[in-house]
């Protein structure tokens, strides 16, 4: 039989398996599949959890979507219904709790089982068990008090539910754990929400180990709410008037405000060095920034190439206002042609 220490560090590092999203499938144990019965995580079964309730106010965030996104003065207290299913062939029993969590190195994080914060004690929900047919799902609601004295900021939780296989395996290997989650970004303060945003910097065009050309990007979170990147980027003006893309940003990178990180985007290995025009588009729930410019990627497996040049929205602006100066200028000169005409007419 397994000591306390394995079976805790084995636990651990399935934990840190587990996806926050809507799906997630069972990984594989280290020495053998799990126990089948009621627990059934390593018979195939697949649970997920999503929310079923918005507010009115969110409905077009894609954020709030998928996560639980508000921003409440103290002493709030409000709800949010979710749903917990799965597609198992057999009954399955998920156990369902809150959870501490963190932003840290550009990653959101949470904390082992057990360990909770401001934000997981505020939450309740109405049942912490449930029990799911084949191919069933549950309605379950969370329940958010918000303390009166209750400082402003910005809190992060996860409401979990977890679904076991009941002993360790035949050989002795550890029991399985398998568990989904809902992120919950919660601002506390007086008044109305402050205003979230973020900044593209600096963009290096570079080559991975195995040669495959890639855009990393630095981004700073400039607003007061954490800011979660999604994105693509597009190439165009290539060598021949090639063009190629969009390619997806690489997912999971996520912001504190005040925080800054990088982001990576991986595109074809057949491209050529350039240059190219690019068009940078990242987006965060509503708000949406975009970069564009000129790079070339570097000739070596491995290496970074020069900074992209970006295309200034100063540059721009100052070109625009010259070409309002200029119309103003012909209009002008027109109307004193046409006051001139008539005095000689006269």
């Amino acid at each position: 039989m397994p000591s306390r220490p394995l079976l805790r560090a084995a636990l651990a590092t399935l934990l840190a398996l587990a996806s926050l999203g809507t799906w997630a499938t069972p990984p594989a144990t280290a020495a053998g599949r799990g126990s089948a019965g009621d627990n059934d995580a390593a018979g195939g079964s697949t649970i997920g959890i999503r929310l079923v309730e918005v507010p009115a106010s969110r409905v077009a965030d894609p954020r709030a979507q998928r996560y639980i996104v508000d921003h409440v003065n103290p002493g709030t207290t409000f709800t949010r219904r979710f749903e917990v299913v799965t597609n198992a062939t057999r009954p399955v029993r998920a156990r369902l709790y809150t959870g501490a969590a963190g932003i840290e190195k550009g990653r959101f994080t949470f904390a082992p089982f057990g360990a909770t914060n401001e934000l997981s004690s505020w939450i309740t929900l109405d049942r912490s068990r449930v029990r799911l047919g084949p191919g069933g799902h549950a309605e379950v609601k969370a329940t958010v008090r918000v303390p009166e004295q209750a400082t402003e900021g910005e809190r992060y939780a996860v409401i979990w539910a977890e679904v076991s296989s009941s002993d360790p395996g035949p050989k002795g290997n550890v029991a399985l754990v398998n568990r989904v989650g809902i992120r919950a970004y919660l601002d506390v303060g007086p008044g109305g929400e402050l205003p979230s945003d973020f900044e593209i910097g600096e963009i290096v065009p570079r080559r991975t180990a195995d040669g495959r050309p890639a855009i990393v990007a630095d981004v700073a979170n400039t607003g007061h709410r954490a800011v979660d990147l999604e994105g693509q980027v597009a190439l165009s003006g290539g060598p021949s008037a090639l063009s190629a893309g969009p390619f997806p940003i690489e997912r999971g990178t996520t912001l504190a405000p005040g925080d800054r990180g990088r982001i990576t985007v991986t595109l074809g290995e057949d491209l050529p060095n350039g240059p190219w025009r690019f068009r940078l588009t990242l987006r965060s729930g509503e708000l949406r920034r975009t970069a564009t410019g000129t790079l070339s990627f570097p000739a070596q497996a491995g290496a970074i190439g020069l900074a992209a040049s970006l295309d200034s929205p100063l540059a721009w602006g100052l070109a625009a206002a010259g070409a309002l100066a200029l119309l103003a200028t012909g209009a002008a000169l027109l109307v004193r042609r046409h006051l001139r005409r008539r005095r000689t007419a006269a």
